[in-house]
């Protein structure tokens, strides 16, 4: 799956998640968008010779219901062909660069060429730290640390977040959920063409004034030498020996010995050709130093950026999508894992969780209900990956009725998230509570609050469900329940 196509899927997906009421897309549409997209995507199969996948059936789904909700609400049309993006700014800065980068030295006496020239040494250094920096940030273990902030990482993958008025208020909500989503989803793509844009930009930069040295060689003549207040001779002939090194070995150019250094001196009279090979030494040190390492970074930046758009990473095992999947026949039917925890169930909870099922991962999709653990019971006792594989998604069911404890409820909580790679949902049903306190919805709200806050400490969110009438907690492949991992 390309980019765009991820984008469109993406974004169905929020519209979907948000429009709970159907005030947007009506359960028609949907049906409708489902089973035209299914016949298309084995058409498109059956033309290639080739099966249905998940990606064709996703990919000719957004683009009916994109099309159809373009139709509706012109406004929403605008935003569904925005393709924000670094286009613009990644041609504008390298040539910026390249202007910037030619007209630096200018600085500088234009007759003269001068051995310890600052714009030089500063953008050689500047570079040199650069890659000390970048080869420092590889052995730092926090996925946080990185040149690019979260606001300019949104801006560049999701454009600006102001939404037009005229668009309903459910659409709106979807729509500034999915810009913080795909903000998310698209983080490393985006990375990789700030980095392609920044390293190509130094680039330039250095190619800037590379040509600023020669295109003055041609018209001017270059007269080489230093002055300093700090240095002797000595001192700028072994500091100029270190810079010059690579390039006078690569490139074969003449060296110099300390003689020629001290006779350079601006209080020194000069010979007036004595500027070319100076030229030529910092010229190959810029290719060196600056140009040929941000290119090769910046093919880098491009390989990455380019293999991440053409197979975009986003996870079709969620919920969501296996449940289309399942309606498409493109995806084996689902299988909720559920883990009660102090929670015996009778048939009508029974017969609940299977219609939450349903919900979640279609209408093929079956319960994989194991034992429920005792109270106090050690979660270390816990199988470790039981039925994990075959699950498609595992889930802690506790009871709204229990207090939650941490010793207990968040011990349990915990310990399947270990044995979980995959992640845990938290289902919370509310049934038993509401059975016991009746109408008691300030007493509800607490504890649902309670409960929430406590599943939040663990990096877990809950998802509220009432078993016995699982329509009064509609749940959707989309809308939940939240997944968590273990760190």
């Amino acid at each position: 799956m390309n980019e765009q196509v991820a984008r469109d899927v993406v974004l169905v997906r929020a519209i979907e998640t948000m429009d709970i009421k159907s005030e947007i897309l009506s359960p028609d549409d949907r049906m409708y968008a489902s089973r035209s997209a299914k016949e298309l995507a084995q058409w498109q199969a059956s033309d290639s010779r080739t099966a249905v996948t998940s990606e064709h059936f996703l990919q000719q789904r957004s683009e009916l219901i994109l099309k159809r909700l373009s139709e509706r609400i012109p406004a929403f049309a605008a935003f569904a062909q925005r393709r924000p993006g670094l286009k613009g700014f990644s041609i504008a800065l390298p040539v910026a660069g390249l202007i910037l980068g030619a007209g630096l030295d200018r600085i500088s006496d234009p007759h003269r060429v001068d051995l310890l020239s600052a714009p030089l040494l500063a953008i050689i250094g500047w570079n040199l730290l650069v890659y000390v920096i970048l080869l420092a940030w590889l052995f730092v273990p926090s996925r946080d640390t990185g040149w690019a902030s979260k606001k300019l990482l949104r801006r560049a993958s999701a454009g600006k977040s102001a939404i037009k008025r005229k668009l309903p208020q459910v659409l709106s909500v979807a729509l500034l959920s999915f810009m913080s989503e795909w903000a998310s989803l698209r983080d490393r793509l985006t990375r990789a063409r700030l980095a392609r844009t920044f390293h190509l930009a130094a680039a330039m930069f250095g190619v800037g004034a590379m040509l600023s040295l020669y295109a003055r060689g041609f018209l001017s003549q270059y007269i080489a030498g230093w002055e300093s207040t700090f240095l002797n001779g000595a001192q700028v002939h072994a500091i100029l020996s270190v810079l010059f090194a690579p390039a006078a070995a690569l490139f074969s150019i003449q060296p110099f010995s300390l003689a020629e250094i001290e006779a350079l001196r601006f209080t020194q009279p000069q010979a007036p050709a004595a500027g070319a090979r100076w030229v030529h030494l910092y010229a190959a040190t810029l290719f060196l130093a600056v140009v040929l390492p941000r290119l090769a970074m910046a093919l880098y930046a491009h390989w990455r950026a380019r293999g991440l758009s053409r197979n975009f990473p986003i996870d079709l095992d969620q919920p969501y999508f296996r449940k289309l999947g399942g309606q498409a026949g493109t995806t084996a039917p689902g299988v909720l894992r559920v883990l009660p925890y102090s929670f015996t169930l009778d048939e009508a909870r029974d017969r609940g969780l299977a219609t939450l099922a349903h919900m979640l991962l279609g209408e093929q999709a079956r319960v994989m209900l194991r034992p429920s653990s005792a109270y106090g019971e050690d979660a270390a006792q816990l199988p470790q990956g039981a039925g994990e594989d075959e699950a498609t998604l595992t889930a802690v069911l506790f009871n709204l009725a229990a207090t939650p404890e941490k010793e207990n409820h968040g011990a349990f909580l915990e310990q399947v998230k270990r044995a979980s790679p995959r992640g845990v949902a938290v289902l919370v049903d509310e049934s038993a509570f509401l059975e016991r306190m009746g109408g008691a919805e300030a007493r509800l709200a607490e504890r649902i609050a309670l409960w929430q806050q406590f599943c939040n400490y663990h990096h877990a969110p809950a998802t509220i469900v009432n078993l016995l009438h699982p329509e009064r907690r509609p749940v959707d492949g989309g809308a939940g329940p939240a997944v968590s991992k273990a760190p």
